[in-house]
């Protein structure tokens, strides 16, 4: 067709097919895009006739299919929407600096350019601590650790 090669011809439509993908939202084309090209391209090695050659483009949508994802692989979205509808889960983990000395009554943290209530193990003024659980508007906290925040550090 055309005068050229089928081999030609896969390449080609692969490339239209990855073109598209830059247009078109989503993220398929890619795939059959990259199979279409290693079609043509194997068909350019070896004269197969069409039959062989669909069964090729079929194995290699498969193959780019399953690379493409694992390659894209989104995390647990689960965890993804319990965390983007609470904020405040994402403060666990983090450092704040002991502003109020914290007893078993509780007391302050300073977190970013935020204060808060804290409550946990006894903590001194300028302690560094670690969020483990957010309690309504209160931090607990824990595993104090005796150390100035060096000059100009945020806390993270």
């Amino acid at each position: 067709m055309f005068g050229l090669s089928d081999g030609w011809l896969w390449a080609i439509a692969g490339l239209v097919l990855l073109i598209a993908e830059v247009v078109a939202p989503g993220f398929f084309l890619v795939f059959l895009g990259v199979a279409a090209i290693a079609t043509g391209l194997f068909t350019l090695l070896f004269d197969l006739s069409l039959a062989p050659q669909l069964a090729l483009f079929v194995i290699y949508t498969a193959l780019a299919v399953m690379i493409g994802k694992r390659w894209y692989a989104e995390p647990d979205t689960a965890d993804q929407a319990i965390s983007l509808n609470d904020p405040a889960r994402r403060l666990v983990g983090r450092t704040a600096t002991v502003v109020d000395p914290i007893d078993e009554h509780g007391g302050r943290v300073r977190l970013g350019d935020s204060e808060w209530t804290a409550r946990g193990g006894p903590a001194a003024t300028g302690d560094r601590v670690e969020i483990i659980s957010v309690e309504g508007n209160c931090l607990r906290v824990g595993g104090a650790r005796t150390m100035a925040a060096p000059v100009g550090e945020r806390d993270a």
